[in-house]
């Protein structure tokens, strides 16, 4: 294993320590490495808080700062922080209008959101995110697994956050958001935790994992490598074919780490021209690593449909260390 790192046990927080410094402009550290934290908090607004295992970076944390999310806490890799973390997250960013939990659907997430909504006696909602649609349950979950939409619906809630919207109707923007959204990866290689040092599955030079997950657990099955072409065509069916929806959408790839950008833009072409064959229409588009599996090869195809209160929040404008535009 070739990894840029010191010790493993220090892996986290000493990237938590860089990412931190190369911020500071817009994100405070917490202490004990607990959470990061929007820098400048906004006093009245609703705090949106997420979080999740270390290794997807820039999920969560690239996305703390205006017009995202006020906190995000980092668990060891592929796994959820504990509520603890969470509780001190919550404290250090509620300023009187509640807190908001932005959840993958993983039972690890869950159970630890759930412990901590419970211990704070704080005014919190949450919402849980499952827009995967390769499989219904999987090693992590019960349920479909929460994926790259996830920044979707931390992007256009926290728009809403940001002008002021209350904690009822920020739960009732973000269920809506996942409502329309869903996600399907595929993975050309495995991730190498850095803990195991060795690759998490083994993977033949001509195979694919279609549907994987973004721990590396497997997906709806191990096929022979397609094109792009191919391999768009069918994420983007089952995309399609879920949301039984035609219209404008936002369409979003994403790199799993280990992706060049011009393999990317390519996938991109190919999923607009598979798209537009089921009657949806890309009217605004994110393309780059984002919600990563540390350095597997492969992507992610998310779609969203939009309407005009979920375009206006996408476009809204938003200044964290991953997303920027409109300031």
């Amino acid at each position: 294993m070739k990894k840029l790192i010191n010790e493993v046990a220090n892996v986290l927080t000493e990237s938590l320590d860089g990412f931190a410094a190369a911020h500071a402009n817009i994100v405070t550290l917490g202490a004990e490495h607990k959470f990061i934290a929007r820098k400048v908090l906004k006093p009245g607004k609703v705090a949106l808080l997420s979080g999740g295992g270390s290794g997807h970076e820039p999920l969560h944390a690239g996305f703390v700062g205006h017009g995202m999310l006020d906190a995000a806490c980092a668990g060891q890799v592929f796994t959820s922080p504990t509520p603890d973390q969470m509780i001190a997250a919550a404290d250090a960013v509620d300023t009187g209008a509640g807190v908001l939990f932005i959840v993958k659907n993983y039972e690890g997430d869950l159970m630890n959101f759930e412990m901590a909504r419970e211990m704070s006696g704080r005014d919190i909602e949450t919402v849980i995110t499952d827009d995967d649609v390769a499989v219904e349950n999987s090693l992590y979950t019960t349920g479909r697994r929460g994926v790259a939409g996830t920044l979707v619906v931390e992007k256009i809630v926290g728009a809403a956050a940001e002008l002021g919207a209350d904690l009822k109707t920020l739960k009732a923007l973000g269920d809506r958001v996942n409502r329309s959204t869903r996600s399907m990866g595929v993975a050309l290689t495995s991730c190498t935790v850095p803990a195991a040092g060795k690759p998490t599955f083994d993977i033949g030079p001509d195979e694919m994992e279609m549907g994987v997950g973004i721990h590396g657990e497997p997906g709806r099955r191990r096929v022979a490598l397609k094109s792009a072409d191919e391999i768009a065509e069918e994420m983007v069916a089952a995309i399609a074919g879920d949301l039984g929806q035609t219209g404008d959408a936002l369409l979003f790839v994403n790199g799993f780490g280990g992706t060049p950008a011009m393999e990317l833009y390519l996938m991109y072409h190919a999923a607009q021209t598979q798209l537009a064959k089921h009657g949806i229409r890309p009217v605004r588009s994110l393309v780059g690593s984002y919600v990563t599996s540390l350095d597997m090869a492969g992507c992610s195809i998310t779609v969203t449909m939009l309407d005009d209160e979920l375009a206006r929040g996408w476009d809204a404008p938003v200044h964290t260390s991953a997303l920027r535009w409109g300031l």
